[in-house]
Parts: structure tokens; C-alpha cells; sequence
């Protein structure tokens, strides 16, 4: 079995975050290469309980047998959005110590020459976490309107050229259905003009398609709302993002339950506040991280405590 190298970034960050205490529930909501959960368990030993979660099938291969020594450790072929289903399906009420959240795509899946998430080599669009879901990048790209397109490509990857771009998309697949990643980086590069710049041309496109097929936002969103019915009372949260949409969901969430929502009428809809901000601007990585990882330089680490 291949090996799943993914970095942990802000690793001891994030579970420093947790103030992990033995015989207390944590849930790593996305499992990756097990570097989180690995951390989690050695501070949870021998009484506490790790459940961790991962919709990717490589990723939950690699890390059972990783992980195989933990007796303590449930591993959880979901997506993260489905930790409260799981949780009420075993009768668990409350994680009373905490979790942790790595949003976003690994290194792994990025890098994979197979599965349609890298501009830097050739395969089928396709680009979905779960390998076993029907919707990828090749029914974005083939099937969505000229609208939709420039919708996504703006919205998801702030991309300047997204009229451009969706343009020529749309004026390609009335001759053939475009199946490959280098047939879309091919007309990404046909429908930009040349700019000195140290991001390829085709980052921001593969990232809004990448987001669109697997509804990262989305999730993001909403499961951070429904994780907050389920955490007890001084249990943690530490999320780890990667990019400015992500970090402004989160940043957001932690605002409005930390300060109280209210309605157009100034009037609290629910009963608020319910997080305490543990750290009022986000951790980043240290020089000597980013110079061991350099995708390190764009996470960002909110943490918030639940009090109410």
C-alpha cells in the first residue's frame, strides 16, 4: 500500500489547542495522514477517545495502519458533515474535550497523477475527496452554463479572467467533451493573457472547480453550525484553514457566536453567546515550518472555546 505523506501543519499547534485530558472525547474531523490524530492519542492515553473521520479511502487505508497500536481510536469512513449522524447513531451526546479541523485538500490528493486535482500532470477531471461519489470536476467543466462557470471561477478561485475563461470553455465543448486535466489547462492558458506572476495560470480555476465538486464551503458552514450543538461545555475547537474563503467562514462563525447574532430588528434570534475566543487573531506558521513546508505560509489556526 502506498504510503499517505501528508504534513500536519500546525500540528502541535492545533492539538495544543485541545489541552488534550485523558478520559475525555476528542474528534479529529478529518483524519488526512493520521499526524493530528497520532499527537491526540499519545495526550489522551490511555482512557480518552479519539473518533476521527475521513471521506477519502487512501487516507483511511494509510492511516489504520499507522494507527494500529491505539485501542482507543475509532476510525470513521465519513465526511466530516456527517460526525453529528455518527455521533446519535452510537448514542454519543457530547464531546467534552474537543476537535480539531484541517479544511481543505492534502498533499497527497494534490499531488496524486491520478485523481485530477494537479494542473501539473495529465489525468481525467475529476478531483472529488470521495472517490465513490457520481459528481467531479468533469461534469462541472462539461456541464455547467457559461453563468455558472464564471460564478464558480469568481466566487471560488477570485479569478480576474473568469469571463474569458468560462468563455472559451463553453466555445471548446461544442466540438468535444473536455475530459483531461491538461485539455482544461490548455484552454485556461489559450483564454489568459501572458502576466508575469509566480501562480500558474490554471491555480485558481482548479481550486473553484476542486471546492465546487466537493462543496468545501458549504460544509465548512455548515458543519461548524451543527458541531457547536454537540460540544460541551469548555470543550475546544481548532481549525486549521488554508485560503482566505475558508478563514473568513470560520473567522465569522467565531464572531457571531462569541459576540451574539441578532436579527434586522437589533433582537437575539438564540441565546448567545456561546464561544469564547481563545485567540483573537489567527496562529500562523513559524519560519522554520514554512521552510520545511512551504504551503504552511498560507494556514491559519482559530481557536475557540465553547461556554454556554
Amino acid at each position: 500500500m502506498q504510503e499517505y505523506n501528508h504534513y500536519p501543519v500546525l500540528l502541535k499547534e492545533a492539538v495544543d489547542a485541545l489541552e488534550c485530558e485523558n478520559g475525555k472525547l476528542y474528534i479529529d474531523a478529518t483524519l488526512g495522514g493520521g499526524g493530528y490524530s497520532e499527537l491526540i492519542l499519545q495526550r489522551i492515553s490511555p482512557d480518552g477517545k479519539l473518533i476521527a473521520f475521513d471521506v477519502d479511502i487512501d487516507a483511511i487505508n494509510s492511516s489504520k495502519q499507522r494507527l494500529k497500536d491505539y485501542k482507543n481510536l475509532t476510525i470513521v469512513n465519513y465526511s466530516y458533515t456527517n460526525i453529528k449522524k455518527y455521533l446519535q447513531e452510537n448514542n454519543i451526546k457530547k464531546i467534552d474535550g474537543g476537535i480539531v479541523f484541517d479544511f481543505g485538500a492534502s498533499t497527497p490528493q494534490l499531488t496524486s497523477k491520478t485523481r485530477g486535482f494537479s494542473f501539473m500532470s495529465d489525468s481525467k477531471l475529476d478531483m472529488r475527496f470521495n472517490q465513490s461519489a457520481d459528481f467531479s470536476a468533469y461534469d462541472v467543466i462539461n456541464y455547467y452554463k457559461e453563468d455558472e462557470l464564471v460564478r464558480i471561477f469568481s466566487e471560488y478561485g477570485e479569478e480576474r479572467f473568469s469571463k474569458r475563461i468560462a468563455k472559451k470553455i463553453i466555445e471548446q465543448r461544442k466540438t468535444k467533451k473536455i475530459e483531461t486535466t491538461k485539455e482544461l489547462v490548455n484552454i485556461i492558458f489559450q483564454a489568459t493573457p501572458r502576466i508575469k506572476s509566480k501562480i500558474h495560470p490554471a491555480t485558481r480555476v482548479f481550486q473553484a472547480v476542486r471546492i465546487e465538486v466537493n462543496h468545501e464551503l458549504d460544509n465548512i458552514k455548515n458543519t461548524l453550525n451543527e458541531v457547536l450543538t454537540l460540544l460541551g461545555n469548555n470543550a475546544i475547537l481548532s481549525v486549521v484553514t488554508f485560503h482566505s474563503l475558508e478563514d473568513r467562514i470560520v473567522k465569522n462563525i467565531f464572531r457571531d457566536y462569541s459576540r451574539g447574532i441578532t436579527n434586522q430588528e437589533g433582537v437575539s434570534d438564540i441565546e448567545r453567546p456561546v464561544l469564547e475566543l481563545v485567540v483573537k487573531k489567527p496562529v500562523t506558521a513559524s519560519q522554520e515550518e514554512i521552510k520545511q513546508n512551504p504551503p504552511s505560509r498560507s494556514a491559519k489556526l482559530r481557536i475557540a472555546r465553547r461556554i454556554k
